[in-house]
């Protein structure tokens, strides 16, 4: 079946009240809430979508594979190798830093996961080249599931390093496959063989996918910057794009020490909501991608009514803090509209909280930016990217919050 692009073909659909717990009685308080409605929303997502995520590696140890200078002296680079070890078995992920020199103190930061590797999001030569398995993708230099020299900065346009460093923060990121690779391998090359009980091959069905390995790799690299005297670990923004926004939404739905959290087009699975089976639905994403998402997520294949929880929920436990939704005029296939319609309906959570909901009650036209609450959204004109433009939007919502 196409996929369907016409609002006229909308199902009728009830949206599941955040604020209605599950024997119907209104959460009319912020103990009500933090006590038993957001705990019940978030193993509601646990058990149905996302899968329960283990807490840290039995042993986890840093290693400085190379530091220096960069970006003309105004960034202190440094890559880092986080080894994980469990039940005999270790893996490892390389995280790379930008931190700004002229800070005096611990700096704030943005943390997130790219789909090629370090190299990838910099031409700064002194980043190492990623040997991880990837994705197959000619035009970003990937050769036979290798990165190769091709392939250094061909994603810099998205991460707008010298503009996030020359406005006071640091940036953080790592590869996502070195945490779980994006294929349906039977989870056995990233880094849930650490946590098999014996004899046990595969996630149960209500245990962590790869998005939820992803989740747990953000916390990890969270951990680390807990210790990293650069970094100000209680002023961390997460984010993401596309697979990996929705996983920086998992990562602060389950995670509340990220101070901000940043979902760009981020679609089924993260921000769009999933009732409205537009674009990409629930069967799709699980059938050409079935290790993302826990396996009891396959049973609301097609019936997306019947799932007890919605993307509006999974916004509304980010409450208090702040949240952005940020889709693209081109980008259908995530459902900008749905996107909006999930940060709207998380909007009574905030209130309640005593913050600010989203200050409009549509979709705005492309170009338009709604970023002077605590739910922002913004609709940017072009197709599935993220831009320059998107990180000003970002940076000025995070000067707002992250900066006091």
């Amino acid at each position: 079946m196409d996929a369907n692009y016409d609002e006229g073909l909308i199902p009728s659909y009830d949206l599941p009240d955040p604020l209605v717990d599950s024997e119907g009685q209104p959460v009319q308080s912020v103990e009500m809430w933090r006590q038993q409605r957001r705990p019940h929303i978030l193993q509601l997502f646990e058990e149905h979508v996302y899968g329960r995520i283990p807490g840290p590696a039995s042993q986890t140890t840093a290693e400085i594979l190379e530091e220096g200078a960069a970006f003309d002296g105004r960034a202190h680079r440094q890559q880092i190798r986080l080894h994980f070890h469990g039940n005999g078995e270790h893996t490892h992920a390389d995280i790379l830093l930008y931190a700004p020199t002229r800070a005096t103190n611990p700096a704030p930061a943005f943390l997130g996961l790219s789909f090629f590797g370090n190299h990838a999001v910099t031409d700064d030569p002194a980043v190492l080249l990623s040997c991880a398995w990837m994705r197959p993708d000619a035009n970003s230099g990937i050769v036979d599931h290798r990165a190769s020299a091709a392939s250094r900065g061909v994603n810099a346009s998205r991460w707008s390093i010298e503009r996030i460093i020359d406005s006071g923060y640091a940036l953080v990121t790592a590869y996502c496959g070195d945490f779980d690779p994006d294929f349906d391998d039977g989870y056995a090359n990233g880094v849930h063989p650490l946590f098999f009980h014996p004899g046990q091959i595969q996630p149960a069905a209500n245990e962590w996918g790869t998005i939820g390995a992803w989740t747990w790799g953000l916390r990890r690299i969270l951990d680390f910057l807990e210790i990293c005297p650069q970094i100000d670990a209680t002023r961390v923004a997460v984010m993401g794009h596309s697979r990996l926004g929705k996983t920086a939404l998992w990562a602060g739905a389950t995670d509340e020490r990220f101070a901000m959290v940043i979902s760009n087009d981020s679609g089924c699975g993260g921000a769009a909501l999933s009732r409205r089976r537009f674009g990409e639905t629930i069967a799709r994403i699980n059938r050409t991608f079935p290790h993302w998402f826990c396996n009891n997520f396959r049973v609301y294949d097609d019936a997306e009514q019947t799932c007890p929880v919605d993307q509006h929920q999974l916004i509304a436990l980010m409450a208090p803090r702040p949240v952005y939704v940020a889709s693209a005029t081109e980008d259908r296939w995530a459902d900008p509209k749905g996107e909006f319609l999930a940060a709207l309906h998380a909007g009574p959570v905030y209130e309640l909280l005593g913050k600010q909901a989203l200050t409009i009650d549509r979709l705005p036209e492309g170009g338009k930016v709604c970023n002077d609450g605590d739910i922002a959204y913004h609709l940017r004109v072009g197709g599935h990217d993220v831009t320059d433009w998107d990180w000003q939007q970002w940076l000025y919502a995070a000067d707002r919050h992250l900066q006091a």
